[in-house]
């Protein structure tokens, strides 16, 4: 299998917790926090980790909330690389409200990365082996522009490094228009936007999906579709996988352990339906989960083993 290594460029230390019931002006009792590490690269590394294989996980941080990540990762034995920020890495606040069921989640913006600690990661990710698979997941930083992004996968392909690319909007874009990106995962809203038209016909999301292979922007194209699972396109077939139905308990972390398990059969030389059933296992089995939690091994494996038996 070929090394595995994952960029985030705005990481986060994420906290969730319950309350009975959410209104304004009042103390809101809460639940004591849990917190998890956070940031698209991130949480795929640990997907990985919690499915058996294993990823590295680059990325910057930055005072106590940095400190607090890095203990964390260790303590699930992700491997990491990390460069020290100036400003303290953000913290996330995830609340669910048991009266209603719903999550209320509460983002903050990403510590900002100067030119001198961007140049300290790019030296990290050029320095990866040819013909390893690089996930650069999560959104940009304030001081990072989607210019230096693309600079970054231009020269990273250059040295042989395979780059899957999981982000919406400018950086999707500009990256399907670098080409030969080894896999994306939009959902039907992004991919109408990389289309440039609503995709409201049948066949809209598979023509538009092979329109990105045919160009040579990607090698695989799986559309996420949420309770309908996903479309999964290459240069040789089309292949849709439908997940069972389930109780979901939160969306978070869903698309993260998706593409955690899809880059983990692509790096072990997967077929594209495998690789697609895998990936639609591990986000349905981390939707059962309350609050950050990803996917975990058992329930990907029994959701996965009912696919293959469709």
């Amino acid at each position: 299998m070929v090394s595995v290594y994952t960029l985030t460029l705005a990481p986060s230390l994420d906290s969730a917790t319950l309350t009975p019931h959410i209104y304004p002006e009042g103390k809101l009792r809460c639940s004591a926090p849990v917190f998890e590490p956070g940031g698209g690269g991130i949480n795929v590394a640990r997907a990985i980790a919690h499915l058996g294989g294993k990823a590295t996980a680059i990325f910057p941080a930055g005072g106590a909330t940095g400190e607090h990540l890095t203990a964390l990762l260790a303590d699930e034995h992700v491997p990491t690389q990390c460069i020290e920020t100036h400003d303290w890495t953000r913290q996330n606040l995830h609340v669910h409200v048991e009266a209603s069921g719903e999550q209320y989640r509460f983002v903050m913006p990403g510590a900002t990365l100067t030119v001198d600690e961007f140049r300290r990661l790019e030296e990290k990710v050029l320095a990866i082996e040819s013909g390893a698979i690089l996930v650069i997941s999560g959104s940009l930083p304030p001081g990072i522009d989607v210019t230096k992004l693309t600079q970054l996968i231009k020269a990273a392909q250059q040295k042989g490094i395979r780059c899957i690319v999981d982000s919406s909007g400018d950086a999707l874009s500009a990256a399907l228009d670098i080409g030969n990106i080894e896999l994306v995962k939009p959902n039907q809203k992004e991919l109408s936007a990389l289309a440039g038209r609503e995709l409201t016909q049948p066949d809209d999301v598979q023509n538009a999906a092979k329109e990105i292979v045919r160009q040579g922007k990607a090698l695989r194209v799986v559309v996420s579709l949420g309770p309908q699972g996903a479309l999964a396109v290459d240069g040789n077939q089309c292949v849709q996988v439908v997940p069972p139905p389930m109780r979901s308990q939160s969306t978070v972390g869903a698309g993260d352990s998706m593409v955690g398990a899809m880059t983990l059969k692509l790096a072990e030389g997967a077929s594209l339906e495998d690789m697609v059933k895998f990936g639609v296992a591990a986000g349905s089995a981390a939707t059962i989960n309350q609050g950050t939690k990803l996917c975990s091994r058992a329930d990907t494996q029994k959701i996965y083993d009912y696919l293959r038996n469709l």
